[in-house]
């Protein structure tokens, strides 16, 4: 069936920077179709054009009867299913490799900025506490986006399976093309166990499909969550009230914030003490009057000078 020691190497390299259900999808395509394939798949589907006859003599009938029973190897299919699910997980790969590569150049390059320390400092870490690349950003739309085309890919080549050969191998095949001199019969070997190897492959390809849709369900309710624990609030004083009461800061309030008019000196009320009602509001209106014919900056006819 081939090499696939180098389409294992990448697979496993981009199992390091997948969630848990996508590692799970990873392992499922590693053991029961990279390595079921290639282990059991030449046993079984090895006689399949070989053993595959017709009752009939006529030269060229089997090639073409052949051909009309199986448009392509169920091998071969396999094998492109495989190679067109798993290359959408190899471009999420490119794209880690890419950040990564960037990130080695930026430390490169704040390692020879020596006059600025803070270089860089502002923007979030590409990788985690333990070292693994973080899925956000870009890198997390590349990773959805993925996802679904592994999803159209499953079920593109589940319905093209059907309509090639359908879900069950029989033991004879009626064929009526030409060169055929009439309607022969063909017979497939071994059409039980064929039967059983597609049904087997066909439950992996279902139990991948259903991985995909649950990691995609995973990550949109993981988003949905995030967005409503964090809301992203407007940038009004208000929100920038709460974020700072939220980082233990408390704000400055308006009077210490904003500096002290220039004008005339702050007026002294008279307090009330131990006068009565009437002397107390006659000294208040007095003061009153006296306040404001100073800021128009002439005294008031009458006013007792003990006033000015």
């Amino acid at each position: 069936m081939g090499d696939w020691s180098l389409l294992g190497r990448l697979l496993d390299a981009a199992q390091e920077h997948s969630t848990v259900i996508g590692k799970v999808w990873l392992t499922v395509l590693f053991i029961f179709r990279i390595l079921v394939l290639g282990v059991a798949a030449e046993d079984v589907w090895g006689d399949e054009q070989s053993d595959f006859t017709c009752n009939t003599q006529q030269p060229g009938c089997e090639n073409v009867c052949y051909d009309k029973a199986f448009p392509i190897s169920h091998t071969r299919f396999w094998v492109l299913q495989i190679i067109f699910v798993s290359t959408p997980t190899l471009i999420y790969l490119g794209h880690v490799l890419h950040i990564v590569r960037r990130e080695q150049k930026k430390k490169e390059r704040e390692e020879q900025l020596k006059g600025d320390s803070d270089h860089g400092q502002d923007r979030p870490p590409v990788r985690d506490d333990r070292g693994k690349v973080r899925i956000s950003g870009a890198l997390l739309g590349t990773y959805i986006f993925s996802i679904v085309f592994k999803t159209l890919f499953e079920v593109g080549f589940i319905v093209g399976q059907y309509y090639l050969y359908g879900f069950q191998l029989k033991p004879n095949y009626v064929c009526d093309r030409s060169p055929c001199p009439n309607t022969v019969d063909c017979f497939i070997s071994r059409p039980t166990e064929k039967t059983i190897f597609i049904i087997f492959m066909l439950a992996v390809a279902g139990l991948s499909l259903l991985l995909n849709v649950l990691e995609l369900y995973h990550l949109g309710w993981k988003k949905l969550k995030q967005g409503i624990t964090h809301p992203v609030s407007p940038d009004t004083p208000k929100s920038r009230t709460r974020a700072t009461k939220a980082d233990g800061v408390t704000p400055p309030s308006f009077q210490s914030a904003v500096p002290a008019a220039v004008g005339p000196d702050p007026v002294t009320w008279p307090s009330r003490g131990g006068l009565s009602t009437q002397l107390y509001n006659d000294l208040l209106s007095r003061t009153q009057t006296q306040v404001h014919f100073s800021r128009a900056g002439r005294q008031p006819e009458g006013t007792d000078p003990c006033y000015s």
